[in-house]
């Protein structure tokens, strides 16, 4: 191994930051860690009468037709309103670019993007052949009139799909449609890479969806074709006889590592390096594989990478079962391994269409979104339907061997490395290097309680929304919900329909405790309401003398560090003018709260910890994102307002709080009486509306300098012989 392998940069590749897919027998990446961790094959095998009735019953009967396919659950459904898009639109829309459509959102959600992100966001996908339009719509003159020529064009064409989809998502990145049949997915993963690495976007949201409508619907097998003959697909066993094509599709979000772990996102794994070519002519036919050319393809993203190929421990491999297909993978990759080990049987090797079939377009997606997951999870699924190798392979004189057991993925002196690959009839072929994510920043200290903001766009959909955040803590039980809030709050959009919850996180909380604490996320239980969608403008209010306890706010200067900043900062400006530690008389000692409740009586206590209280009050909610329109005040209140509307500073404020509180007081002031006849002073002997008055005057000219001010209201104030 180069002895600089290791010394490289940590932070060099590209982040996978969001996974979302909808499989046969998963309709999330969660689900299908699960089947696939369990050797559960999702293919749907069909009677009769499950089929689609379109189909031709002498076709049924044919004794080589087989009833089997992997669906995808409501593959024909589509929320049109909530994209923006009639009916009538929606209803052409190829229903690949409407499941697209909705694994977009769904990805940027789960990245913690969908609301904002100051930068560009590209889409790089794909899809399969529209069926939909060739089986449903083809010779419907009456739709075409009603719709149109060209509304039917952009509904049913591949190229549309991204496009469309940044329009309704109003994404402003490279908008990129790619199509190079069975690796289509992957090359559009490794040219989103490509773009980042180049700075022509900040966030890349790529895959692809390959859906054959209808649905309901087997294949006819036919001797020395790619299909199996009993729909059931067996990567690299002697058994193998072909592959089955099923419906899905798979998105993930990318992002340069060095500002994903800047930004704090969740990271499954780094892509280190990545190969590309086409076999060109160097091959028995057009649509058989070729030895060389995918050796070539996987030397490049080793060499890219700059790893050594024993670093690699796992391959998710095209693995597509036909007598042709695996021995020539694994020959390419034996070529490739070998230009730098002689080692054999030390990576382990699996191809996920055993479980799922093979998602045309969308496959070589799908096997990266198993790979990161392995790495993310530590652990290594089993390669189902295999018993016995296919002796073509020659596994035993190769650097593989077929995983068959769920495996934990031991460390090594290096970090856990995978390789992707997957090949596209007429010779296009790409493979990824995947690493483990680097050890993330733990997330700093937050307060005790927590909350978590759900919203959608109608009540039924909050309500699911509601659940599946429930079924999401109950299943990571150790999830740091500040994270969770955070996510909710910075990364979803706000939707009209709005529920919230309020979660207690402290350290002494046993699991069970939380366990039992997230069974209450019920529905129908939680505060909810729909609002609209005009702003809704905000008033600070700012009491007066009177409304002050001993400990107020104790409990935001506990938690909240904005809060206790503005409070110590305030406590020792005040310190010098009242020769005492405000903080001793707001949050005193348990055997002191007596005594401080009968000083903080008195007026020259009173009215610094009001304003001290209610002036860092304001600068939490702000902090938090609640800008007020307009803000009002009563007695002290009034002053907070003024030095929170720019009128005075924080210091001058407080200047003229003390000297006030002090003269109401009658207390002798000492050498603050002599401010150099400062308007500080003068207005320290109005009542507070004259001088919240005389500063909103129209006849004054006030500008942001405190020093202008008070020479302003100074001048004002000595014209009119106000004493």
């Amino acid at each position: 191994m180069n002895s600089t392998i290791e010394d490289r940069d940590p932070i060099d590749g590209v982040a996978i930051i969001g996974m979302v897919g909808r499989f046969p027998g998963a309709n999330s990446v969660d689900e299908l860690w699960q089947n696939l961790c369990q050797g559960i094959e999702s293919t749907t095998f069909f009677s009769d009468r499950e089929l689609d009735p379109s189909i031709d019953p002498q076709l049924i009967q044919n004794p080589h037709y087989i009833k089997a396919r992997g669906i995808i659950a409501d593959g024909e459904c589509f929320d049109a309103d909530f994209f923006g898009i009639n009916p009538a639109e929606a209803e052409v829309i190829d229903p690949q670019s409407r499941i697209f459509l909705e694994l977009v959102v769904a990805a940027l959600e789960t990245a913690g993007y969908a609301d904002t992100f100051d930068g560009l966001i590209g889409l790089y996908a794909g899809c399969s052949q529209n069926t939909y339009f060739s089986n449903h719509l083809a010779g419907r003159q009456d739709i075409f009139d009603r719709i149109g020529e060209l509304p039917m064009m952009f509904a049913r064409e591949k190229d549309y799909m991204t496009m469309r989809a940044s329009y309704n998502l109003d994404l402003k990145g490279p908008s990129i449609g790619i199509s190079t049949s069975c690796s289509t997915s992957l090359v559009a993963i490794a040219q989103a890479v490509q773009a980042l690495t180049n700075y022509q976007c900040d966030l890349a949201v790529t895959g692809a969806v390959s859906m054959l409508a209808p649905q309901y619907t087997g294949y006819l097998y036919q001797e020395d074709s790619i299909f199996s003959r009993d729909g059931h697909c067996r990567p690299f066993d002697a058994r193998a006889q072909g592959t089955i094509f099923s419906n899905g599709g798979g998105v993930v979000v990318l992002k340069r590592v060095e500002e994903a772990l800047a930004d704090g996102d969740r990271i499954y794994a780094v892509i280190r390096g990545v190969g590309i070519n086409n076999d060109g002519a160097d091959k028995v036919s057009f649509s058989a594989p070729s030895v060389d050319g995918q050796a070539q393809a996987i030397a490049m993203a080793q060499a890219y990478a700059d790893v050594s190929p024993e670093s690699i421990t796992y391959i998710e491999a095209h693995g597509t079962a036909t007598p042709m297909g695996d021995p020539i993978e694994v020959a390419a990759l034996t070529q490739a391994f070998r230009l730098q080990t002689a080692a054999n049987q030390f990576c382990a090797i699996g191809s996920i269409k055993g479980n799922i079939g093979h998602l045309a377009d969308a496959a070589g997606v799908a096997g990266l979104i198993k790979a990161a997951l392995a790495l993310d999870h530590k652990q290594i699924p089993p390669s189902i339907n295999f018993e016995t190798p296919n002796p073509k392979l020659d596994l035993e004189h190769s650097p593989f061997y077929v995983n068959t057991k769920l495996a934990d993925w031991l460390p090594g002196s290096s970090p856990r490395r995978a390789g992707v690959s997957s090949f596209g009839i007429g010779g296009t072929n790409v493979h990824l290097v995947l690493e483990e994510a680097p050890t993330a920043r733990p997330s700093g200290s937050s307060r005790p309680d927590q909350l978590l903001l759900i919203s959608a766009k109608t009540r039924t959909a909050l309500a699911t929304a509601t659940s599946n955040l429930q079924a999401h803590l109950a299943a990571h039980p150790q999830i740091n919900l500040a994270d969770v809030a955070h996510t909710l709050r910075r990364g979803r959009k706000a939707y009209n329909y709005r529920s919230f919850v309020v979660c207690h996180d402290s350290a002494q909380r046993t699991l069970r405790e939380r366990a039992e604490a997230i069974q209450a996320l019920v529905p129908d239980k939680l505060p909810t309401r729909a609002v609209t969608s005009r702003s809704r403008e905000v008033v600070l209010m700012f009491p007066g003398q009177g409304s002050q306890y001993v400990n107020m706010g104790v409990n935001f200067y506990q938690d909240e560090p904005i809060f206790r900043e503005i409070v110590d900062r305030c406590a020792e400006i005040l310190q010098p003018l009242m020769e005492l530690d405000l903080r001793s008389i707001i949050y005193p000692a348990a055997e002191a709260a007596e005594t401080a409740a009968v000083d903080l009586a008195q007026t020259f206590l009173t009215q610094p910890a009001l304003f001290v209280t209610e002036y860092a009050l304001a600068k939490l909610w702000q902090s938090w994102g609640v800008q007020p329109q307009a803000m009002i005040g009563h007695s002290i209140g009034e002053f907070v307002a003024a030095c929170l509307a720019g009128v005075f500073s924080l210091e001058d404020a407080l200047l003229l709080v003390a000297t006030r509180g002090q003269l109401m007081w009658g207390l002798p002031s000492g050498s603050m009486l002599s401010v150099q006849l400062s308007a500080a002073a003068i207005v320290a002997r109005l009542s507070p509306n004259l001088a919240i008055a005389a500063i909103n005057s129209p006849n004054l000219c006030v500008v942001s300098g405190p020093t202008a001010q008070i020479a302003t209201m100074q001048a004002q104030l000595e014209s009119e012989e106000i004493s």
